[in-house]
């Protein structure tokens, strides 16, 4: 996607591609080293990643020495180790982004002008997305974009229980056909983007100001449990998603 970072200034955009994979998981051990049809899971992200024409960096973000090293094979960089007390599993997201920005500053004197937060647990995120979320992000100058899909299930659908009797969720529904209903998206865990500045200052990708990058939801799977690393398994298998 050529001149895509000159909309800004006059000299290109060093974008960060950060990457956070801590080495235990409580849903799947060693999730992000887990062979999915025969490679690494964060080897689909680190891949897809270096495929961009956008991003300047990539870096791993992992408190695991052999999470550090499959992730060189694949070729992305591993400056430092992060500290086992921000790989914890309360701990936040925005915490592991903030300390790359920091070590990265302090130690390399680097500071990227923008931040891509690149979850490995979403492998079918494309190269084409992260080129066109940067695009959507340059052209539209946000505080923050994040990625989203729309929902499986809408919450003007669902129903709650109050006193042992069904109650709609999100009040009374006059809308009996699906296509009456508005458009609910959910957050897909792909695509997070902002500057240090931002991240530093709100501590948060989710400010006034965030916009959507849309992805399909074929693309927008985000592994948590093994039912989800078998669905994404039969995706691939199936040549539904092509990686």
């Amino acid at each position: 996607m050529p001149g895509i970072m000159r909309q800004w200034s006059d000299k290109a955009m060093e974008i960060l591609g950060l990457i956070p994979a801590r080495g235990e998981s409580k849903g799947i051990p060693h999730k992000n080293l887990k062979l999915l049809c025969g490679k690494p899971l964060i080897a689909y992200t680190i891949e897809q990643a270096r495929k961009s024409e956008c991003l300047t960096r990539l870096v791993v973000s992992t408190d695991d020495e052999h999470i550090a090293d499959i992730a060189e094979q694949y070729g992305a960089q591993v400056p430092f180790i992060r500290p086992k007390e921000l790989a914890l599993d309360n701990t936040l997201s925005i915490d592991v982004v903030l300390h790359a920005i920091e070590w990265l500053n302090e130690n390399e004197g680097y500071s990227p002008d923008i931040i891509m937060l690149l979850q490995p647990t979403s492998p079918f995120r494309s190269a084409r997305d992260i080129d066109n979320a940067v695009a959507v992000y340059a052209e539209r100058r946000p505080l923050s974009l994040v990625s989203i899909c729309i929902a499986d299930d809408n919450p003007y659908w669902m129903m709650s229980i109050e006193g042992g009797v069904l109650t709609p969720l999100m009040g009374h529904i006059d809308h009996t056909r699906r296509q009456d209903i508005p458009k609910a998206y959910k957050l897909n865990g792909a695509i997070y983007i902002a500057s240090p500045e931002v991240l530093c200052e709100r501590r948060t990708f989710f400010t006034e100001y965030t916009i959507p990058y849309i992805m399909p939801r074929e693309r927008s799977l985000d592994i948590d449990d093994m039912l989800d690393f078998h669905i994404a398994e039969y995706l691939l298998k199936g040549g539904i998603v092509q990686c």
